[in-house]
């Protein structure tokens, strides 16, 4: 089962025709990822006024339900891209993410609708750490950060057409049945999530028909690199998430090898996150006021606030980083050292997390804030979204043919346009958060999207260029953990959260930028670092054992 695939033939021409039509194929399956995630920032204002949610919930459907269990399990599904048919292991992905997000659509409480952002989250954990690995196979290393990038456009198509469909679909369908009769008395923002969900079932069977390529095939030198301890895709799954979860993590450090101290330090690390959702859940829970903070359930004489299932998912989500990279140490020495050992890769990965965070923040909360502030309606929302779907597809796909042309004069080029991009629109972010205008504000949210994207395939390319081929669904797993948990799982709820205790969500908006200098300081650092990582990447990796 583990070796059936659907291999491409190794004469298949590296960044030839079919190479291309794989990349628009995975492009639009991005696509559909961001369409399905990004749906809640046109809904959230209909579902918090039929539910009774504040902003706080709403940041957590936005974000954290989603971001955990996205996270977590994208761990597993990148081991899985790295040795099982990647083609696959997409198609089967988009199936059940498309599947929740039109189950979405029969929710009446926050409950079954968290529920089926959890389905949402694992369903879309597939398909970016597969789609790296494939990308990184069709196309050859000077052309990586242009393929990365168009697929990456995905992600501002995606979140751009969300906010037209849905704001079509909610205006439409509330006109439509103003007086009632709607099918199965759907309202609005329940039929959006039906009639986006369904089509993307369509597009799973287009993906599966995709070939597989050979790992390494645009690498031949490298091309005879295995994936170690291959098995069936449950079983990598499973094996893997136990490599993540309390308890089950300690015993599979125990059946890998792992001595006494590393134990020590996986307890250690466990009570320090429980220990610390405490505090924190303390801490949020008394800068709310009374009057806003939700109580979701009462355990015994313990009330379970959104602040305490936010944190609590941080908790789950930081010890589950702690013991892979405990557990990778013991399974899979190289890659540890490529991944966890090599500090260009973890501050590349963390200006992407850091950027992630401020961009997820803003795009979950720019429609509530036009609603609010600037007493938009739906109609903005079509002017939002293809703000974002332009600006994203032309910022990301130009970002990376200028990335890859800088580097060729040099080989930092690509990770100096990202320190451009996170410097370059916080001007424009604050006219746009000031300004009493909303056709000023729309228009400056698309030159925002379309600068502040240049950073996104520099980023994702000096990433993959950094391991070996055998290792990219889990680099970029590992990746995607760091943006979608601390990114997507914080972003949006940090401002919701700081919305409530002041009331004053402009405020909340704008404090998302204050770490700006910190990204610049970390992709400085990893500029200077870069040259000799990516030059000693086979040396390091024979000398941690690999057989390259």
């Amino acid at each position: 089962m583990a070796r059936a695939t659907p291999t491409a033939p190794r004469t298949e021409r590296v960044g030839g025709p079919y190479a291309w039509y794989v990349l628009v194929v995975l492009m639009l399956v991005y696509m559909f990822n961001f369409i399905d995630r990004s749906i809640l920032t046109i809904l959230g204002p209909f579902i918090q006024k039929d539910m009774g949610l504040s902003d706080a919930q709403i940041g957590l459907l936005s974000g954290t339900v989603f971001a955990l269990f996205y996270g977590l399990f994208g761990l597993a599904l990148g081991r899985l891209a790295d040795t099982w048919v990647r083609t696959w292991t997409i198609a089967l992905g988009l199936s059940v993410w498309s599947g929740m997000t039109a189950l979405s659509g029969f929710a009446t409480s926050f409950g079954a609708l968290a529920a089926a952002r959890v389905g949402v989250g694992v369903g879309e954990a597939s398909a970016s750490p597969a789609a790296y690995s494939l990308i990184g196979d069709w196309f050859p290393k000077e052309k990586r950060a242009t393929a990365l990038s168009i697929y990456s456009s995905g992600i501002y198509i995606g979140a751009g057409l969300s906010l037209v469909i849905s704001s079509i679909i909610v205006g439409g369908w509330n006109k439509a049945y103003a007086h009632g009769g709607a099918p199965l008395g759907l309202v609005g923002w329940q039929a959006a999530f039906l009639l986006i969900g369904i089509p993307g079932l369509l597009l799973a069977a287009l993906v599966a028909t995709l070939r597989e390529p050979p790992r390494g095939l645009a690498e031949a030198v490298l091309a005879t690199t295995g994936a170690p301890h291959a098995r069936g895709p449950a079983a990598t799954v499973f094996a893997e998430m136990a490599t993540i979860l309390p308890p089950f993590t300690l015993f599979t450090l125990r059946r890998d090898g792992a001595r006494g101290g590393t134990i020590r330090a996986n307890l250690l690390a466990f009570l320090f996150a429980v220990a610390a959702a405490v505090v924190m859940t303390r801490w949020t829970d008394s800068l709310v006021p009374a009057a806003k903070l939700k109580v979701l359930a009462t355990i015994g004489d313990t009330q379970v606030t959104a602040n305490a299932v936010q944190w609590g998912a941080m908790a789950v989500g930081g010890y589950g980083i702690f013991a892979w990279a405990q557990s990778l140490s013991v399974r899979d020495k190289p890659m540890h050292t490529l991944i966890w050992r090599t500090p260009a890769f973890l501050l590349t990965a963390l200006a992407g997390t850091l950027i992630s965070f401020t961009s997820y923040a803003l795009g979950a909360w720019s429609f509530i804030y036009a609603v609010r502030l600037l007493h938009a309606t739906t109609t903005a929302g079509i002017g939002l979204g293809f703000g974002a779907a332009f600006g994203g597809l032309i910022g990301t796909s130009l970002g990376g043919v200028v990335g890859d042309a800088w580097r060729k004069r040099s080989p930092t080029g690509r990770l100096k346009l990202s320190l451009l991009a996170s410097a370059l629109p916080i001007p424009i972010v604050a006219y746009a958060f000031t300004t009493p205008s909303l056709t000023a504000f729309v228009a400056c949210y698309f030159v925002i999207t379309l600068i502040s994207t240049f950073w996104l395939g520099g980023v994702t390319a000096t990433m993959q260029d950094l391991v070996l081929p055998r290792m990219r669904g889990t680099a970029g797993a590992m990746f995607f953990m760091g943006t979608t948990l601390i990114g997507l799982g914080n972003g949006p709820y940090l401002v919701g959260l700081i919305s409530d205790a002041t009331g004053d969500l402009r405020l909340a908006l704008a404090s998302t930028y204050f770490g700006a200098p910190v990204v610049w300081v970390v992709l400085i650092v990893a500029i200077r670092l870069l040259p000799m990582s990516e030059a000693s990447r086979v040396e390091r990796a024979r000398a941690a054992g690999e057989a390259v």
